[in-house]
């Protein structure tokens, strides 16, 4: 790799044997992949996928001693992911217990995040990229992110360039003010190599496409047709909200780091089919592959007729758009059926930015009203522990499906579910 003559002098040790280990890191990283020059880190926030005090991550915890003690923060005020941990989401003495137990080093952890550079105590959510939470890359912006689902949404919705990092190297790029120039970085990189035919006979679930199109194109990048039918042209409140749980989705149930959606996202507005290579294959996704794929998700519940005993609605955070969405549509639901609560204890989850916004709004009564709960939770992080394991929870969210052992169901099943049938 050819660096710069203060790049090479970091690495040389001239600020000190922590930067310099740094810079090593990110050559190495750089080179497995083929990069042959360091680019600067130009957006103005950092984020961090890792916001969980978990016990047994020590190294980790000893590693950002060693950061700080070099006095080497983040060039970058950063978000984090969200927090692990909320009082007001329903959980047994017993997961209360076992929560403490697993997440014993959060303050301490927190701590940690703060002396690196944090934006603020309420900047933990993994959809950082919301207006209301203040981290909104702008297009064309060198970034140094890990968490999959913001990742794909600034790339593919902002237009700025990341690749899918890990949570460590991420925050390295963001002390160095460089990472290196491959895959997503790069022009080549972001040229589309499968092209989907959406033929559906509806606007199809967001989800189910996404996971669709992850599965099928796995790492590779997406150029999307058929879509502007029912979602138009414009980036509004509701394709973006479309767009992020899309591409979520995508993130998870396969690795795409960049989706292009004709006619609408940025890239693919401008260039249009000049964006795709000349041998990239055709996946049509019709009414029946959607239904294949959602018939193929297995379901891990030891009694697969279980009642649910939990509905996390979020994962990633939902938007405020969403909240008021959602409100309404539990709302009607339970009028028509005759009840006044959900009858499943339901999490609706979002960034504490979005959270105090619709605080402010006539929805946040309401909503309460219903009797779902409004959290800015992590769902995965609660769900990951055995007892959470074995209980039978139920999600929209193929992310969540994918990480945890929550069943999978689509936005109308759901609303049903905590609103009429309760099973």
């Amino acid at each position: 790799m050819i660096l710069t003559k203060e790049q090479q002098a970091l690495l040389d040790g001239e600020k000190g044997a922590t930067m310099a280990k740094i810079v090593k890191t990110l050559v190495m990283y750089g080179e497995a992949f083929g990069a042959e020059r360091m680019v600067p880190v130009t957006s103005r926030y950092g984020h961090t996928v890792i916001s969980f005090g978990i016990g047994v991550m020590k190294p980790v915890y000893e590693l950002y001693d060693e950061l700080l003690r070099a006095g080497a923060k983040s060039k970058q005020p950063f978000s984090a992911d969200p927090r692990p941990l909320d009082k007001n989401v329903p959980s047994s003495f017993l997961q209360n217990v076992v929560f403490k137990f697993m997440y014993s080093q959060q303050e301490h952890y927190e701590e940690q995040l703060r002396q690196l550079g944090l934006m603020g105590e309420d900047a933990y959510t993994c959809a950082c990229y919301l207006p209301e939470a203040g981290n909104v890359p702008q297009r064309g912006e060198v970034l140094s992110w890990a968490e999959s689902s913001a990742v794909v949404y600034a790339n593919s919705v902002l237009g700025a360039r990341c690749n899918r990092n890990s949570g460590i190297i991420e925050l390295m790029g963001s002390i160095a003010g460089f990472v290196p120039e491959f895959g997503l970085l790069t022009d080549d990189g972001r040229r589309a190599d499968w092209v989907v035919e959406v033929r559906t006979s509806k606007l199809p679930d967001a989800q189910l496409l996404g996971s669709a199109v992850g599965m099928k194109v796995l790492e590779k990048v997406p150029f999307v047709r058929g879509l502007d039918k029912w979602l138009g042209k414009e980036l509004d409140g509701r394709a973006c909200a479309y767009l992020k749980d899309f591409g979520a989705a995508c993130a998870s149930n396969g690795s795409v780091g960049l989706y292009h959606i004709e006619g609408m996202t940025p890239e693919a507005a401008d260039m249009g089919d000049a964006l795709i290579r000349d041998s990239a294959p055709v996946y049509v996704v019709d009414d029946a592959e959607l239904e294949r794929v959602k018939s193929s998700y297995p379901c891990i519940w030891k009694d697969l007729d279980a009642k649910p005993k939990l509905c996390f609605m979020g994962c990633p955070h939902m938007t405020l758009d969403q909240l008021k969405d959602w409100t309404v549509r539990v709302e009607t639901a339970l009028r028509e059926a005759g009840n006044k609560q959900v009858l499943i204890p339901t999490v609706f989850t979002s960034a504490p930015g979005v959270i105090r916004e619709f605080e402010k709004t006539e929805y946040a009564a309401r909503l309460k009203a219903t009797g779902v709960i409004l959290s800015y939770i992590c769902p995965l992080m609660y769900m990951n522990n055995p007892l959470s394991k074995k209980m039978p929870v139920i999600t929209s969210s193929n992310k969540l499906r994918t990480y945890t052992s929550a069943r999978f169901y689509s936005d109308d099943e759901i609303l049903a579910k905590i609103t009429k049938e309760g099973k």
